[in-house]
């Protein structure tokens, strides 16, 4: 996989999360996310591209407008990718911001996210309630998140 190939993965997966539309979230991260790919952040453990494109659907809701944008792209490697991100509002203030570690499949998806939130930016207050309020529980296929 060259480094354009794993660049295009990782647009099609962020831009998974920022759309409206389910369909087009679908043909997203049938693009880029294994069927059995497992997604892990500090609030979800997630297994399956349809539980990773529910959780997507949940972002949406909990952020009304917000998208999330790729701050820090690196240079993929050995079948690894890494990139920071943050979540900007749709006023333009940063929510959240975080880096994420991805393992890619032999067909060039996704097969493996794991996703860290950065401590020292606290995640903004969502129109839904305060931020210390976690995200509306997604149904998941894999283990409960601890």
């Amino acid at each position: 996989m060259t480094t354009v190939d794993a660049a295009a993965t990782v647009q099609s997966y962020v831009a998974a999360w920022n759309t409206q539309d389910d369909t087009v979230r679908r043909r997203l991260l049938e693009q880029s996310w294994s069927s059995t790919g497992r997604y892990t952040d500090p609030l979800v453990d997630l297994e399956g591209r349809a539980a990773v494109a529910r959780h997507a659907a949940a972002f949406a809701q909990r952020w009304p407008g917000a998208i999330i944008v790729v701050s820090r792209p690196m240079e993929p490697h050995n079948g690894m990718v890494c990139f920071g991100w943050r979540v900007v509002g749709a006023g333009g203030e940063t929510l959240r911001e975080g880096i994420d570690f991805g393992e890619l499949a032999e067909d060039g998806r996704l097969r493996r996210v794991v996703g860290f939130f950065d401590p020292s930016v606290p995640a903004s207050v969502p129109a839904s309630g305060p931020a210390s309020d976690p995200p509306a529980p997604v149904p998941t296929t894999g283990p409960p998140a601890s």
